[in-house]
């Protein structure tokens, strides 16, 4: 573009601006190559209610992370050291859900933040993308399902019988999704209100407890934080300080696995109902549910366990390694222990299929946009992408895996990959942010005039993007300390993957990074109008109080 066409350009937009019309100035957007407009393509439809995206956003992907592996994390670092990882790990999961939040409800259409990496940043940057967190979903659902299916043998240890809970467990998450985006909604809704309960109902007894309620009138207060300590050691030098920060290291990839996936409501964005509403209102009360959920219950934890006691060491699967379970059977509860199994066994089989759900909207929106087979764009009249949805259903037979010891270290692999993928998501998501700002700022656009705005961007975007780039690079920093091939791979080869997906694309399609003129704002994104419905007030007490809770 010459420098009189580039001018002339600017004035078109500056003039435009000013006249109230959104514009977008493209020599590259006008060229169908890109899939900016897809409306023909895109038959889903706008099925899940408020309801159900409050509750997806306040508890839709926690599932045994939270509830088992907050042990591990309390084990490794100490109390204050797992609640000082749970608390970084949250303001960089919130970082990441403020930033997705402003670009979807800017564009709340299909493909989110892949899509929108490819249309403000660079096309081979959103195929990696795209691709990345399609699989590290994908593979995620095996894992959550061979979660649930170790939950059950709590009740019944017959090994025989894991193979068939693992078919039913599969079934029943895959034709959830099958049956629409309506069935997938109430699911969820069901779900999150029982793992709401379940962890506001530990929180609550955990604190009876520590202050000598339990059954044996024992007091605990913060014991554990004197003796043996608020930080535990790593083993890996002999420098005392420098060992507890090794250690605390390592609790923040543990308390990543909890976290990942908080950014699935926007993934849900182009089949909610008045999507910019919803969305800008889950995203402004997430800070207080990452509080409430993940930073009270790894301090109730941190207050009521030792992180030496012994009981922390079991790798059962079931609620006898959840730390909850191990304070309350010392303070002599015993039926608590039953009760926490079967909710955490929903939240693993809510997570699945929260997993399930995701990967095929991104499967979806790839395919919409020419960045994978067309024929995964295929809906049914109900709206339905049933072949991303049936291509995706084929990774919960990853499961069994698990089943036989032989393919078990291949099974751990897609553990580690679905952990540090998630982090390429965050650190995608906000240098998208970045680049969409810049744009949005250079085109005219008011921002503060977007359904959601925060106002401490886009420092809360490099916030995210400094560390998520630590959390790639520490992830697997223990095996430098005993080298083995295979834990080196599996935490690193992800960077590889990236690499080779990004510059693959780049190569052979010869893209290049949009300037700020070149970004589309505008095409195929629907209207405020086209999108959101006037909000009824509330007409009675519970119709105030619904809408004060969802």
């Amino acid at each position: 573009m010459s420098d009189d066409d580039h001018r002339k350009s600017q004035s078109i937009t500056e003039k435009s601006v000013e006249a109230g019309d959104q514009v977008y100035g493209s020599r590259k957007s006008s060229n169908p190559t890109y899939h900016f407009d897809v409306h023909d393509l895109d038959k889903v439809q706008r099925r899940l209610k408020q309801r159900h995206v409050q509750m997806i956003a306040i508890a839709g992907t926690i599932g045994t992370g939270l509830f088992l592996g907050s042990g591990g994390a309390l084990h490794k670092a100490g109390p204050l050291g797992a609640l000082i990882a749970y608390a970084l790990v949250g303001t960089v999961a919130y970082s990441s859900l403020c930033a997705v939040g402003e670009m979807t409800t800017h564009a709340p259409v299909s493909g989110t933040f892949p899509h929108y990496a490819a249309r403000w940043v660079d096309p081979a940057f959103g195929f990696a993308v795209g691709w990345n967190y399609f699989y590290t979903n994908a593979i995620s659902v095996p894992v959550e399902v061979t979660a649930a299916v170790l939950l059950l043998t709590f009740w019944d240890e017959n090994t025989k019988h894991i193979p068939i809970y693992t078919i039913v467990v599969c079934v029943v998450v895959c034709s959830i999704n099958i049956f629409g985006v309506r069935y997938f909604g109430e699911s969820e809704f069901f779900f999150s209100l029982i793992k709401i309960s379940l962890i506001i109902g530990l929180i609550l007894a955990g604190l009876v407890v520590d202050l000598g309620g339990g059954p044996n009138r024992d007091r605990i207060g913060f014991r554990y934080w004197k003796h043996p300590g608020a930080f535990n050691r790593a083993g890996l030098v002999s420098n005392i300080h420098t060992d507890r920060f090794l250690a605390f290291l390592t609790a923040i990839v543990n308390a990543a696995f909890s976290f990942q996936g908080m950014e699935l409501v926007a993934v849900a964005a182009s089949e909610t109902e008045n999507p910019r509403r919803n969305i800008a209102k889950a995203v402004k009360r997430v800070f207080y549910r990452i509080f409430i959920f993940y930073v009270l219950g790894i301090l109730i934890i941190g207050m009521l366990v030792s992180y030496d006691d012994p009981a922390l060491l079991q790798d059962t699967g079931t609620a006898a390694q959840s730390p909850f379970v191990i304070a309350f059977n010392v303070a002599g509860v015993k039926v608590l222990p039953h009760i926490i199994n079967a909710a955490v066994f929903t939240s693993a089989f809510s997570a699945g299929n929260s997993f399930l759900f995701c990967s095929s909207r991104i499967l979806y929106g790839l395919a919409l946009r020419g960045q994978a087979p067309r024929f995964f764009t295929y809906c049914t009249k109900n709206g339905l992408p049933l072949l991303a949805v049936l291509a995706c259903s084929c990774f919960s037979l990853l499961s069994f895996m698990s089943v036989s010891s032989g393919s078990s270290t291949v099974f751990n692999w897609f553990v580690n990959l679905s952990t540090t993928g998630g982090f390429f998501g965050w650190f995608s998501i906000n240098v998208t942010y970045i680049f969409f700002r810049r744009g949005m700022l250079a085109q005219g656009f008011d921002l503060k005039k977007n359904v959601y705005n925060n106002r401490f961007q886009p420092f809360v975007s490099y916030w995210g993007i400094f560390w998520t780039t630590i959390f790639i690079l520490i992830n697997g920093y223990t095996v430098f300390f005993d080298f083995n091939a295979s834990d080196f791979f599996t935490s690193y080869v992800n960077i590889l993957i990236f690499g080779l997906l990004y510059f693959g694309y780049k190569i052979f399609k010869r893209t290049s990074f949009w300037r700020v003129d070149e970004m589309d704002f505008v095409t195929g994104i629907p209207t405020v109008e086209e999108t959101e419905e006037p909000e009824a007030p509330p007409k009675n007490i519970w119709e105030r109080i619904a809408s004060i809770v969802f």
